[in-house]
């Protein structure tokens, strides 16, 4: 029985992957989040987190790139092209787990809302529109503020506040499932709510959920780059902090392009390439979508 589920999922995933390979974007930007990924793991083996430290840098502060810093250096003397590669683990790590976070809560809210009718059902969408219409950047930043600036707390500022349109959108797709034929049956069967959200309904949200995650970790990182520029930061270096010490120390008008630019381009590709693999997600696991291309 194991080897038939084996061979289903073997088969699917092939048919998944031969239809993303038609969206050359998709594509493109899997790669991109591939090597993203691949050099924000590997940053321990080849730099130590002390380049960083304010007082590691070896060459002249604000020089332009040259052979020796390809990607010139900061107000410290430190190589730009280092700090960049080490803030990738702080701004991917913060990007993956508060978007994480903000899934988790909508998927879990979301089915609820729709699988349960009445008042409780009602409740869960008031507070879901009350999280809506509040600033989630401003939300975010007092959160952040108020309870600090480790990691921690700013993948729970973020996460907390980006998760009501996840929910809105789960539980549309959750309402769809429960017209359906089957799910009278189950409950004629008489299966549990537990059963019918776990066994039915989340099963058919997931592709919906699977693309959707890809866009709320860009999201993430935006968001996480924001708050760092506005002094919000988790103690560490990331491509948002980069962006502030750029503006502290007057880069622009000071001629170190290569200070703002830098972090810059780090962030538009990695958040360009989620936005890519999430549309093309969209496009392949969504029938009607499938159907109009």
């Amino acid at each position: 029985m194991s080897s038939v589920a084996w061979t289903r999922r073997r088969l699917a995933f092939g048919r998944f992957w031969k239809d993303f390979r038609l969206h050359r974007g998709g594509v493109v930007g899997l790669a991109v989040l591939v090597l993203a990924v691949v050099l924000a793991l590997v940053a321990p083996l080849f730099i130590d987190e002390s380049v960083t430290s304010v007082v590691s840098g070896t060459s002249a502060e604000m020089s332009a790139p040259s052979l020796d810093n390809p990607f010139g250096t900061d107000e410290s003397g430190r190589s730009i092209l280092l700090l960049a590669w080490w803030g990738s683990r702080t701004s991917l790590l913060i990007g993956f787990l508060a978007a994480l976070l903000s899934i988790v809560i909508g998927t879990v809210i979301g089915i609820a809302a729709g699988h349960f009718r009445g008042w409780l059902g009602a409740t869960l969408m008031r507070i879901t529109d009350w999280f809506l219409v509040l600033p989630s950047l401003v939300t975010a930043l007092v959160l952040a503020a108020i309870l600090g600036g480790s990691t921690l707390t700013i993948i729970m500022a973020i996460g907390v506040t980006t998760w009501p349109a996840t929910a809105r959108l789960i539980r549309a797709q959750a309402l769809a499932v429960e017209a359906r034929p089957y799910i009278e049956r189950s409950k004629a069967l008489g299966a549990g709510h537990w059963h019918i959200t776990t066994r039915h309904v989340l099963p058919n949200v997931a592709p919906l959920l699977l693309a959707s995650t890809t866009l709320e970790v860009a999201s993430a990182i935006v968001t996480e780059s924001t708050l760092a520029f506005l002094g919000v930061s988790a103690n560490k270096t990331s491509w948002g902090t980069m962006l502030r010490g750029s503006y502290d120390w007057n880069a622009a008008t000071n001629g170190a392009w290569w200070y703002i630019l830098i972090p810059g381009l780090c962030i538009l590709a990695v958040v360009m390439a989620f936005t890519l693999c999430g549309r093309a997600l969209e496009a392949v696991l969504n029938p009607r979508l499938r159907r109009a291309t």
